[in-house]
């Protein structure tokens, strides 16, 4: 616990999901920096992080900065952002010396990623979601194993970094996955994720009846069972078995799953709010990439 407090640890992003975790970790008590920019820099600097407890809107005050300097070394530096910022954020940090860089986002390949900030990168995905309405968070963090933290190197070895982020988790009451095959959950989630791409149409999303409808959500069930088929085709494990089920479920019952799943009000505003329509170019890259990776004949 002692060493753990000592670790220097900064969230390289203010949106909603480094706002959760940056907000979590300083609850605990670690060494926590948040990087901001522009009006969200100055509304935490002035008023706290503010994050919705229960219908109780409370502030939390985390140190911020709005750049970072090559020479000031953080233990681990978390990036959490959208998949088409990714490539951005990383290179901003290529020249600042901390030596583990924790993404926490979508892809479908790493070696982009590599190419900038080299062995320093260690793969992760988040296990937090939420929205953000008037600069109050609204959070939710997974509740099981599987629906936490997961991050693991990308050789599947349990490295000493891999064991102080365990204990930074643990610190922070976080549940965690250490995954042993980063590259196929990234892909198996991906296969899954671009099917929220019928969700949006060229101005933003779809309304809520037109989301529940029959024609929109058997294009998703199609898909993701035509992604998840791609994957295996290419020879990559479809993980975690939550996953793979998804992929061998008839399509009528994947449609009822998502059916249900929009009958929570959570649910509904993290996939048709503000936060989705922010989310459209990322599932659109995300969809691009996966398909120029696994098309059918490759």
């Amino acid at each position: 616990m002692l060493n753990t407090i000592k670790k220097r640890l900064l969230i390289f992003g203010a949106g909603i999901v480094g706002s959760i975790y940056a907000l979590r970790f300083a609850q605990s008590g670690l060494d926590v920096t948040l990087l901001a920019r522009g009006k969200r820099l100055d509304a935490i600097q002035k008023n706290g992080l503010r994050y919705n407890d229960h219908c109780t809107i409370k502030q939390m005050s985390i140190k911020t900065i709005g750049k970072l300097e090559d020479d000031d070394i953080y233990d681990f530096i978390f990036v959490p952002v959208r998949f088409d910022q990714a490539e951005s954020a990383l290179s901003a940090i290529k020249n600042n010396q901390s030596q583990t860089i924790v993404t926490l986002t979508n892809t479908v390949s790493y070696e982009s990623w590599l190419d900038i900030v080299g062995d320093r990168l260690l793969p992760g995905f988040p296990g937090a979601g939420g929205d953000m309405k008037e600069d109050v968070l609204y959070a939710q963090f997974g509740s099981e194993k599987h629906q936490g933290t997961i991050f693991g190197e990308i050789n599947g070895q349990t490295s000493e970094r891999v064991k102080e982020l365990v204990e930074i988790l643990e610190t922070a009451g976080l549940h965690y996955e250490i995954q042993h095959d980063m590259y196929a959950f990234h892909v198996s989630h991906a296969a899954v994720a671009v099917g929220n791409k019928h969700f949006y149409t060229d101005e933003g999303v779809v309304d809520l009846e037109t989301a529940r409808s029959e024609r929109t959500l058997s294009k998703i069930a199609a898909d993701i069972k035509q992604n998840l088929r791609l994957v295996e085709l290419a020879g990559i494990p479809v993980i975690p078995t939550e996953t793979k089920a998804m992929g061998e479920m008839p399509e009528q019952d994947l449609t009822a799953m998502y059916r249900q799943m929009l009958s929570n009000d959570f649910i509904i505003d993290v996939m048709l709010g503000d936060h989705a329509i922010s989310q459209r170019a990322e599932i659109m890259l995300l969809d691009e990439k996966f398909h120029e990776k696994f098309s059918v004949g490759q």
